[in-house]
């Protein structure tokens, strides 16, 4: 192996060791704490609730744990430095020439491989953990329709962004990769224009909330917060989980705000105007584009070392191409090293994203009732079966959102001061 190939396996069993540890840590935090509420939640969340989440996490764990081994381990190094990138883009050549048919070929065939890699793991996740729980409403004739239509989605949005790219490297020279940036944030903000009219309809059916109290309630905090919506709507999550949440989504004009079925059933309208209160604190804080914004500075500096890395021979030669790799490996291979070495930022990540989630909890607690937002999350941990004993450090790096305790004692922080700012 050359000094590329060392450093690229050392990073990928780093990360594979490091990930593996803290799931194991986290499934034996769980496991200690399963026999005892915690304080704070002993009023909404039954012992027999805690134990079930501890037991649903500890099942998802298990999962986690056997598709990071198989995947993020030996798949990668398969792919990568053990010549399965090279052997794909091979049968690519072979099959179709020189050309943009052999680089969707080898794109698309390693997204394949990858997706086969996971979907036992996903069948597992599905019809063994979520079923063994109560939580999976998804038949198998829904499981293949909904791959069938992802995947024609990936070809027919993605074979664009693909063509174009493959176009921008040999046309433009040693800066390709700006304008492969460039398309890659145009792609991205038309997806997010165009999922909620013309994307999630395809998976769920969103109706209109009905006429009545709740939805005045909605419209008076949606005014009141100064946000401008396409429409309310419910969609019918609970035809595939049992699951609950509420969430808005799009851009401009044709921002949605979305309820699940299934949380419309369970919680208070007064409960129901204090989750959306925190869902509407994202958009007032600025965090979506924010949001957009780091990845977008994220890309061009990943694309930057892609740029230099495409025209080093060590980083051919590791993963037994040519130099310089073929369009299509060369893609393909971005794909298959970014997540090995980026791997040491998660704990960053997840530390703006709970910083957020505080922020929208300010955010609701000023416009909306913030023992209401306690009691709804309270029966969302409950009925999702989310463990409110997450290992400390395991939740550092990987959770996006507080752990249940630090979450609730700022909410009633924020409840108990009467300029709604917790101290």
């Amino acid at each position: 192996m050359n000094d590329f190939a060392t450093i690229f396996v050392a990073f990928a069993l780093a990360a594979l060791g490091w990930r593996l540890w803290l799931l194991a840590r986290h499934a034996r935090h769980v496991a200690r704490h399963r026999g005892r509420v915690p304080e704070d939640f002993a009023a909404v969340v039954p012992p027999e609730a805690h134990a079930r989440a501890a037991d649903y996490t500890r099942d998802k764990v298990r999962v986690a744990m056997a598709e990071a081994a198989f995947v993020d381990g030996a798949l990668v190094l398969a792919m990568s430095v053990g010549g399965g990138l090279a052997l794909l883009d091979g049968a690519s050549r072979a099959i179709f020439g020189e050309g943009y048919a052999r680089d969707l070929a080898t794109v698309f065939g390693f997204l394949a491989v990858g997706a086969a890699a996971s979907l036992p793991f996903d069948v597992w996740r599905t019809f063994g953990v979520e079923a063994r729980h109560g939580f999976n409403q998804t038949t198998p004739a829904t499981f293949v329709a909904d791959m069938a239509k992802a995947l024609a989605l990936a070809a027919a949005l993605g074979t664009p962004l693909v063509l174009a790219v493959c176009w921008f490297i040999e046309a433009t020279g040693a800066w390709w990769w700006v304008w492969a940036w460039a398309a890659w944030v145009a792609f991205t903000l038309l997806l997010v224009a165009i999922f909620p009219r013309w994307i999630a309809p395809l998976f769920n059916k969103f109706t209109p909330l009905e006429e009545g109290e709740l939805r005045r309630r909605i419209e008076a905090l949606v005014a009141r917060c100064g946000f401008r919506a396409e429409g309310l709507y419910v969609m019918d999550g609970s035809r595939r989980s049992n699951h609950g949440n509420a969430y808005f989504t799009g851009f401009g004009r044709a921002k949605r705000i979305v309820f699940f079925d299934t949380l419309v059933q369970r919680l208070t309208q007064g409960e129901i105007e204090a989750v959306l209160a925190h869902e509407l604190g994202h958009f007032a804080r600025g965090h979506i584009p924010r949001l957009l914004a780091v990845r977008f500075a994220l890309a061009f500096v990943l694309l930057a070392v892609l740029g230099w890395a495409a025209r080093e021979p060590a980083f051919a030669a590791a993963l037994g191409l040519a130099s310089p790799p073929p369009t299509g490996a060369l893609l393909a291979a971005f794909m298959l090293v970014v997540p090995v070495f980026t791997f040491p930022f998660q704990p960053l990540a997840s530390l703006l994203s709970r910083r957020q989630e505080f922020e929208a909890d300010e955010f609701a607690a000023s416009h909306a009732n913030a023992d209401d937002l306690v009691s709804a999350l309270g029966k969302l941990y409950r009925d999702n079966a989310a463990t409110l004993t997450p290992d400390p450090l395991h939740s550092l790096v990987y959770d996006s959102h507080p752990p249940a305790a630090l979450r609730i004692a700022h909410l009633r922080r924020l409840a108990a001061r009467p300029d709604g700012v917790a101290a």
